[in-house]
């Protein structure tokens, strides 16, 4: 704030030869300055607020919670608003964070397909396996953000985006999402089951 306001200041006064103006004219330039921080300071506030109200944060591509990264934070968050059926907040999200994982994620899961490699598995596991999967979570991250906009998508009705999100989800066939009751599960076959009804339509 306080740069903006030196700027502000600057930009008001230095052009103009305060001592030769006339004490009301002074006074004028001095409202106008005061305003514009008003301004600034209002609108910044509101961002603020309409930010907390709607539950999208300011920026979901640094995590706010110290037990998560920022890609899990990122990809949680997507999640949270399609599950609160805000379903085109769900889709900027992920939209706005995407360019950061989702090419080394796709990177990382071409490399299992070319090795052929046997992708983990859903459902209950033991401590040993749950921990390998965590150690691909960028894999995971991305593969649950692609559904959570997949899945919004089809909720708004936008078919076409959400037929090449559903291709993009269906593609992180390693991901794995982590499920608080107690089992993973796969982002991209329940992917593959929407895509196809899609499909058939």
């Amino acid at each position: 704030m306080t740069s903006t306001i030196n700027m502000t200041l600057q930009g008001v006064f230095r052009p103009l030869k305060v001592t030769n103006l006339p004490l009301y004219s002074v006074l004028f330039y001095g409202l106008i300055v005061l305003l514009m921080i008003a301004l600034a300071s209002v609108s910044g506030v509101a961002t603020a607020e309409d930010s907390e109200e709607s539950g999208v944060p300011l920026n979901p591509c640094y995590s706010t919670n110290p037990e998560l990264g920022d890609s899990a934070f990122w990809a949680s968050t997507a999640v949270r608003l399609y599950s609160e059926k805000k379903y085109q907040e769900a889709v900027a999200t992920v939209d706005a964070c995407f360019q950061y994982w989702g090419p080394a994620a796709g990177q990382q899961q071409k490399k299992l397909h070319d090795q052929e490699a046997k992708c983990p598995p859903t459902g209950r596991v033991n401590a040993k396996v749950k921990a390998q999967i965590h150690e691909d979570y960028l894999i995971n991250d991305v593969a649950t953000a692609l559904w959570a906009k997949s899945r919004s998508l089809h909720k708004l009705k936008k078919i076409e985006l959400a037929k090449q999100s559903y291709a993009q989800c269906i593609y992180m066939t390693c991901g794995r999402t982590w499920d608080t009751n107690g089992w993973f599960w796969s982002p991209a076959q329940d992917c593959a089951v929407f895509a196809r009804k899609l499909a058939r339509k």
